[in-house]
């Protein structure tokens, strides 16, 4: 028998997951909430106007339309708890609960994350303090020219300076002048690490592990990795740097 699925975003994210949901013969129609132009009325994908910040009426959106499974795309409905307050509801979630979306919405949370299980990563430092942060990547022992703004900023709120000027203005633009809004209370101040990034996602269900292709993600704005971070322009799979088994 087939199943309805609800899909939560409105990106090319969700509208490939939208597209790929709706090829399986166990999918009898995908919703998105709230989907964009190319997931409306499209086959057996179609829009919602459910709104998916109120849980309680997309609990009772999922009952109402017999809905099986909740598949949630943005990291913004992740860190607010929805996959916890949908099962909660008795409604079958594919997501991280809030707590597990930390490593995502919250950058200092992560780095400590890694610190304490000895997971290699660039030597950091976080702030709530502009003139502390600043002070640090003055006397660091280390290239200390990354700056982040440690809450979600749609991939926006990495800035790699070039010296230690630029980097203590990034910490002004994030944490005084709040270019990312909220997301910059903190900072992370981190070691500059140079040569290629590779990016390998997986899916779990917290026992089995499938791992996608890795992707390189060219994030900045013009040719030769000029200019400002993007959300994520130009990203390429597979990645030749890395060979799959």
């Amino acid at each position: 028998m087939a199943d309805r699925v609800l899909v939560i975003g409105s990106g090319g994210r969700e509208h490939a997951l939208a597209w790929k949901l709706a090829q399986s013969p166990q999918v009898k129609h995908v919703y998105v909430a709230p989907g964009n132009a190319g997931t409306a009325d499209n086959g057996k994908i179609s829009n919602s106007a459910v709104p998916i910040s109120n849980h309680a009426a997309l609990a009772q959106f999922c009952r109402d339309q017999e809905i099986k499974l909740v598949v949630v795309g943005p990291e913004v409905p992740l860190a607010a708890g929805i996959v916890d307050d949908l099962t909660a509801a008795g409604v079958r979630c594919f997501g991280p609960t809030a707590k597990a979306a930390q490593l995502e919405s919250s950058k200092s949370f992560t780095k400590a994350f890694l610190d304490r299980h000895e997971i290699p990563t660039a030597r950091w430092k976080s702030f709530s303090d502009s003139k502390a942060a600043c002070s640090f990547i003055n006397s660091a022992n280390f290239p200390a020219l990354v700056v982040k703004a440690s809450g979600l900023a749609a991939g926006k709120g990495v800035i790699v300076a070039s010296n230690k000027e630029e980097a203590c203005k990034a910490v002004t633009e994030i944490m005084q002048d709040k270019t990312f809004g909220t997301a910059g209370e903190t900072v992370v101040v981190e070691e500059l690490l140079e040569g290629e990034e590779i990016s390998c996602l997986c899916f779990s269900d917290g026992i089995t592990i499938a791992p996608m292709p890795p992707a390189q993600d060219h994030k900045r704005l013009m040719d030769g990795d000029e200019g400002p971070n993007t959300g994520g322009m130009g990203a390429y799979s597979p990645a030749p740097q890395v060979k799959m088994c």
